[in-house]
């Protein structure tokens, strides 16, 4: 049969320093974090959560004079402490996913959320130095990663680090363009032509297995779904439930993600339980498997890891 992957794009505020201003649903993210951790526990239902480099830090002089970025880059960076600043600072909370009940992964978000498909190499290769140094300090090591805001680029860079896995791009069906086919595929219709998606990880040029998503599980918010949700119970549930009974039957990964800070409201985290309900029942009733995205790499490559050339001084 199949398996189920879940994974976390762990940025805090980091998620949107390079915007004008940081949006307001930073503001609960650390503890939408901590009640993600409580669900998970709950269900013991391990994911891999792609934690931004600098929130492994408790503390930083906000200068990272060392580091290849334009002026500007860190400017927002406050230069304090987690204590102080916690939206910019986030050791306790990696403690947080170590010492969870559920057997989490830690994975690679960046070292301070750099779209690797809009940067260089330079910059690519010293966001993935510093991620290396900080998580060797602390005892981990860098495995799989997730690109911010899916911008895939300098997969090199990450094979020259050692990295074994990373999310690739959701396929691209009909219905995941425009708003037409985003309500058909979350009211799913036509059911026949509208089917979750399982994907097929495979290992790319570099020797890194691609494991791309099947669904963002904050795609249908806003508007749409306060107009469909009471009449129609939440579409996202329903897809993702059709996911998690599909990759039951058949060959395949059901791989679905999310933000922390996706969660700012009550049903956003009935939304996540009632997932995560099924997806342990389902896997009680039948062969399915959660696993970590590191885990399915692990049996595609038997376990060997990339021999390590880091790019640059270190």
């Amino acid at each position: 049969m199949g398996s189920v992957v879940i994974s976390l794009d762990a940025e805090l505020a980091w998620g949107y320093h390079d915007f004008e201003q940081v949006p307001a649903c930073i503001d609960t993210a650390r503890e939408s974090w901590l009640r993600l951790l409580e669900l998970f526990d709950e269900f013991d239902l391990p994911a891999t959560w792609a934690v931004v480099g600098h929130l492994l830090l408790d503390s930083c002089d906000g200068v990272h004079e060392d580091h290849p970025t334009p002026d500007g880059w860190f400017e927002k960076d406050p230069g304090t402490w987690e204590g102080r600043d916690e939206l910019w600072y986030g050791e306790s909370l990696v403690d947080a996913i170590e010492d969870a009940d559920a057997d989490h992964e830690v994975g690679c978000h960046t070292f301070s959320h750099v779209e690797f498909g809009h940067t260089n190499r330079k910059i690519a290769a010293a966001e993935m130095r510093k991620c290396v140094e900080i998580a060797e300090e602390r005892g981990l090591s860098v495995d799989s990663f997730v690109f911010p805001r899916n911008y895939v680029g300098h997969r090199d860079v990450l094979a020259a680090y050692g990295v074994s896995c990373y999310r690739g791009n959701q396929p691209r069906r009909w219905y995941d363009r425009g708003v037409t086919g985003s309500v058909a595929k979350f009211l799913g219709w036509p059911t026949r032509t509208v089917e979750p998606t399982l994907v097929e990880p495979e290992i790319d040029e570099y020797g890194m297995v691609n494991l791309p998503a099947s669904l963002f599980l904050f795609g249908f918010e806003g508007t749409a779904r306060s107009m469909v949700e009471p009449l129609a119970g939440d579409p996202v549930v329903r897809m993702a439930k059709r996911g998690i009974d599909k990759a039951a039957r058949e060959q395949g990964v059901y791989h679905m993600w999310l933000h922390p800070n996706n969660l700012t409201e009550e049903r956003d985290f009935e939304r996540i339980r009632t997932v995560l309900a099924h997806l342990d029942h389902v896997r009680s009733q039948t062969p399915l498997t959660v696993e970590t995205m590191g885990g399915v790499a692990g049996k595609i490559k038997n376990d060997e890891p990339l021999p390590r050339e880091p790019i640059g001084p270190r």
